[in-house]
C-alpha cells in the first residue's frame, strides 16, 4: 500500500511539473525552447552567466516578475551564457544579461544590460 501511495504522489508531481512547465523561468532546454516558439507561445531567452555582475543584479527582479500574475503566460527560458554557445551563435548573442524576447513565434525585441525593473518588465512585456 505504501509503495502504490508513493507511485501515485510522483506520478502526480510529473503531472503538476508538466503542466508548469511553460509558465515562469525555467532552465534552457532546447527541445522545449523550440517547442514553444513554433506554437507562437510567449518566450524569452535569458542569458544568464553566475560570475556577470548585472546578471546578479538581473536574477531577483526576474525571479519577481516571472511570478506576477500578467506575466504568468510568459516562458522565461535561462539559458547558461558559458555553455549555451550554439543557442547564441542562433540568436546572434555575444553578450551574457541579454533578454531576447519572442511573440507568436518572431523575435519582437532584445534587451542586454538593463538592471531597472521597469525596463526589464518592459521587456518582459513585449512578449505578450
Amino acid at each position: 500500500m505504501k509503495a502504490h501511495k508513493l507511485s501515485y504522489l510522483g506520478g502526480l508531481m510529473c503531472l503538476l511539473l508538466a503542466g508548469s512547465a511553460f509558465a515562469g523561468e525555467v532552465p534552457f532546454n532546447q527541445a522545449q525552447y523550440d517547442q514553444a516558439v513554433a506554437a507562437g507561445k510567449p518566450v524569452v531567452v535569458y542569458l544568464h552567466a553566475d560570475w556577470c555582475p548585472t546578471c546578479r543584479a538581473q536574477q531577483p527582479i526576474v525571479d519577481k516578475l516571472s511570478k506576477e500574475p500578467q506575466l504568468k503566460d510568459v516562458t522565461i527560458f535561462v539559458a547558461d551564457f558559458d555553455k549555451e554557445t550554439a543557442l547564441e551563435k542562433a540568436l546572434k548573442v555575444n553578450q551574457q544579461s541579454t533578454f531576447v524576447v519572442f511573440k507568436q513565434g518572431h523575435e519582437v525585441t532584445r534587451s542586454t544590460g538593463q538592471t531597472q525593473e521597469k525596463a526589464i518588465r518592459a521587456t518582459l512585456e513585449q512578449a505578450l
